[in-house]
């Protein structure tokens, strides 16, 4: 007989294309997948030193700041009208996928798949799971690490992407990131990704050096992912290239708009590059002021090649922490920074020095997009960025920066040394037997989705509620020039039984010609957090819902959402044209103003990709060479790295594929063995 630990063995080497995925632990026992109840594998799991020492999953509960003083007003009304044309200050119409994720080069093989064959299930899920609600996902493949990427006909040991850390000139705390060799695969992957579920890309062609261009991303993107590319990135935070030592000292917005020059020349003479008019720039990190860089004509010369103007923005960095001997002055403290995200001026502040590019970005018919952005550079702020108040400063940012004439933002996914990720696949030893941990950010992506919609028609407005409280936003969403939704946050956490607050809806009659139109029922969702089933807290990490779902705590996710969704009907009273909505303390309502806007937006079964368990450990059949394609082992022995804003970068990567036609044979043989 084939021992458990031979099979084991044979399978953690094995990479192929998954709907489902066979976990074993190393006894070859049954291990659950990641549920609601799957919670307390993660939670031992995480008070494991060398673990909770990752940021990924650290141990860190902050003290939930105590109710504002004063406290704003606990019941107050909002009176709207029913037809956006009496609605001042709406948004232009925004997309349903406004949220999607910015995914770091050198962290691809973990979060996405380890080559086209072996995609992460997970992955697959919770995309898909997005994307039922927003249609498509927008992703981008890129970051500090493209700038150094390089395509290479092949690797050692079929790696598709390997680091080499010695082409860093200088101490890491720089913030240089490692050369990065990649091969073709890398490509075929995203493509196969596409195939699975409803993905579309962004890929960063490099602009570290402009004599000799390397354009290969783009060439091979046309040609394999076809229209699944949305743009390419040209240069990535150009504004911080001499700080990076990647440009002399006292490279400026003149310097960096005749280079973008050369880039733009170098791609439309390439004529394998078939869309040279997406490329998305500047992607300026905020060293530079945007206005700057246009008064040097840069838009009036290259409008034509730009299809996305893109800014990237962390409002806060963690940097000393991650760099003690860097330069960043005094280490920060998550406690200290807490309560500036439980508030609205937090997205009001990120969004505001770009409103006059977003006007500018309109007249030439463009979009504007957050490219890059999360809670904090340098890896966020444990507690703070994996925390129930990341998700409602997520919903308050997203729907913000939409009011603010954005057309998307992208939140950025690193590595095990980040805390704010959406979501993080275990460390590899872990991966047999361990699921994925799906970060309170993620929550947020579902909630703006369903609060916009499909349409493509909806129009957001800041409504100013509660007197322009800072902890008690609001947003209304017109769709086909008809208010159909309103978002309500809380900010506050619950404290002696307050904190929460009533809003009184009224909708209609206040303008000239029209009717009374209270809806006579208010579909109701909530985001909502709580802690062992009692009182809810804003520090709370891993018991998150939506609608009563989850997606399990740390360890525990497979990228399902798992649970009955709730959806509560509300009443409205007719005689006095008002719905009444209570918003929990912390958390925030999703409110439909008409059977029609649920129905449309009631999100439909999801084609997700199941996990398995053995269950039959003398199984003797053979594997079904069909099913096997449609399979999927474990992955690798590497740590997870990251490159964010000056993350750590991990060793090379390498890694042994075999081809299916030979692990079916060999599979076949193991389960005729068993």
């Amino acid at each position: 007989m084939v021992s458990g630990l031979l099979l084991l063995y044979l399978i953690a080497q094995c990479s192929l294309l998954s709907h489902a995925v066979t976990v074993y632990d190393p006894a070859g026992a049954e291990q659950p997948t990641g549920s609601s109840g799957s919670a307390a594998p993660g939670a031992t799991l995480g008070n494991i030193g060398w673990i909770s020492a990752l940021n990924a999953y650290n141990n860190v509960r902050l003290q939930a700041p105590p109710l504002p003083s004063p406290m704003p007003a606990t019941s107050f009304a909002l009176t709207l009208t029913s037809q956006a044309q009496h609605m001042a200050g709406l948004s232009i119409p925004q997309r349903g996928d406004f949220f999607g994720f910015s995914i770091e080069m050198s962290v691809v093989e973990q979060v996405i798949g380890k080559n086209a064959s072996f995609i992460q299930v997970p992955f697959l899920n919770l995309l898909a799971t997005l994307a039922d609600r927003a249609i498509d996902v927008r992703i981008r493949v890129g970051g500090n690490t493209q700038e150094m990427a390089s395509l290479v006909s092949s690797l050692p040991d079929n790696a598709m992407i390997t680091k080499d850390n010695s082409a860093i000139a200088g101490p890491v705390s720089t913030g240089q990131t490692p050369t990065l060799d990649y091969t073709s695969e890398l490509l075929y992957l995203l493509a196969n990704v596409s195939s699975l579920v409803n993905a579309k890309w962004y890929l960063g062609i490099p602009m570290n050096d402009t004599t000799h261009l390397r354009l290969q991303i783009a060439e091979l993107g046309d040609a394999i992912l076809g229209d699944n590319v949305l743009g390419y990135q040209v240069g990535n935070e150009p504004d911080l290239y001499a700080s990076h030592q990647r440009r002399p000292e006292g490279y400026d917005v003149q310097d960096y708009s005749d280079e973008f020059g050369v880039m733009v020349n170098g791609i439309h003479d390439d004529k394998q590059i078939k869309n040279a008019n997406k490329l998305v720039a500047p992607s300026l990190q905020g060293t530079w002021k945007a206005e700057d860089l246009w008064a040097t004509g840069y838009l009036d010369a290259y409008s034509t090649s730009i299809g996305v103007i893109a800014m990237e923005h962390y409002p806060d960095q963690n940097c000393a922490a991650e760099f003690p001997d860097g330069g960043f002055g005094p280490v920060k403290d998550p406690q200290a920074v807490f309560p500036n995200y439980l508030t609205h001026a937090s997205g009001q502040q990120i969004v505001q020095p770009y409103l006059n590019t977003a006007g500018i970005a309109q007249q030439l018919g463009k979009e504007f997009m957050m490219f890059e952005t999360n809670t904090a550079s340098c890896g966020g702020f444990p507690g703070v960025s994996d925390s129930f108040a990341s998700a409602l400063w997520a919903v308050d940012y997203g729907l913000q920066m939409a009011y603010s004439n954005f057309t998307g933002a992208l939140l950025h996914v690193g590595g095990q040394n980040v805390s704010y990720n959406p979501f993080t696949p275990p460390p590899t030893n872990l991966s047999l037997f361990e699921s994925w941990t799906v970060g309170p950010v993620m929550y947020a992506t579902l909630f703006v989705a369903e609060a916009i919609g499909t349409s493509n028609t909806s129009r957001v407005v800041d409504l100013r509620a509660n007197g322009g409280n800072d902890f008690t936003p609001a947003y209304a969403i017109y769709e086909n020039d008809a208010l159909a939704r309103i978002a309500l946050v809380n900010f506050m956490n619950e404290q002696d039984g307050f904190g929460s607050y009533n809003v009184t809806i009224s909708v209609g009659g206040d303008a000239v010609g029209e009717a009374n139109a209270a809806p006579t029922q208010v579909q109701v969702k909530q985001v909502s957090i709580r802690r062992y089933l009692l009182a809810p807290s804003v520090s709370d990490k891993d018991q998150v819902t939506w609608a009563n779902q989850t997606f399990g705590g740390r360890f525990a996710a497979d990228g399902r959402l798992s649970g009955t969704e709730v959806v509560q009907t509300v009443t409205c009273n007719q005689a006095t044209n008002s719905c009444l909505i209570n918003v929990p303390a912390p958390g925030a309502a999703l409110v439909f103003l008409s059977s029609d806007a649920q129905a449309q937006e009631n999100p439909k079964a999801t084609h997700t990709y199941s996990t398995t368990a053995v269950t039959n450990p003398v199984a003797t059949e053979t594997v079904n060479p069909t099913a096997l394609a449609n399979s999927n082992g474990n992955s690798g022995t590497f740590p997870l790295a990251g490159t964010s804003k000056g993350g750590a970068n991990g060793a090379n990567h390498h890694f042994t594929s075999l081809s299916v036609s030979w692990l079916s044979v060999l599979l076949g043989i193991v389960f005729r063995l068993w």
